[in-house]
């Protein structure tokens, strides 16, 4: 296997990690577009599930992301070229730019700069969040989405629950979820077949 094998996840990583601009949940969309239609590594149902994990796990989103798909694809020297594929660049471009921050900080220029970004990023997440509450109102049915929304609206805004500990629940229910619908179904095929 040469470094040749690499070139996708490293080209995918490091574009991520250059683009991601904002923080962990706004590089969510970017590398989803690498895994999921640049290249495939992954189905849309996967990514969200790997989403759903990464997030109930400490540590940053984004790297958690990378080295999943890294081993994914490669095994476990595909997660450390990911990761490092992710963070080198950003973390060189830190580095370099560091006194440049500190004259700048003040700059009109580059605060209408930042504010100019904010926009993007908020759309960007809010096509994510459209697409993964579409696929629940058509994988879970009308009224298990709009419940489970408001559940975990209510967990996390209202009770102010962790959000590790609701993906946790969440995900525990998603065991038995199946089984439930199953029993649910056949109870009410039979039930018509009586009358």
């Amino acid at each position: 296997m040469s470094w040749k094998d690499y070139t996708g996840l490293v080209t995918g990583m490091v574009r991520t990690g250059i683009l991601g601009y904002g923080g962990g949940p706004s590089v969510i969309p970017l590398i989803r577009y690498e895994a999921v239609t640049r290249y495939q590594w992954v189905s849309d149902e996967e990514f969200g599930e790997i989403l759903a994990i990464a997030n109930a796990l400490p540590g940053p989103i984004a790297t958690k992301m990378a080295a999943y798909l890294g081993y994914k694809t490669k095994g476990v020297l595909g997660a450390i070229v990911s990761v490092l594929a992710h963070i080198f660049p950003t973390s060189i471009a830190i580095i370099a730019l560091l006194g440049s921050m500190y004259a700048l900080r003040e700059s009109k220029i580059v605060a209408g700069m930042v504010a100019a970004v904010r926009p993007v990023i908020f759309v960007m997440l809010g096509m994510m969040a459209y697409e993964f509450a579409k696929k629940a109102w058509s994988g879970l049915g009308k009224t298990f989405a709009i419940l489970f929304g408001v559940i975990a609206f209510v967990l996390l805004q209202l009770l102010n629950i962790h959000p590790g500990i609701v993906i946790a629940v969440f995900l525990g229910y998603g065991v038995f979820h199946l089984d439930l619908v199953q029993r649910y179904k056949s109870k009410r095929s039979s039930d018509k077949e009586v009358s």
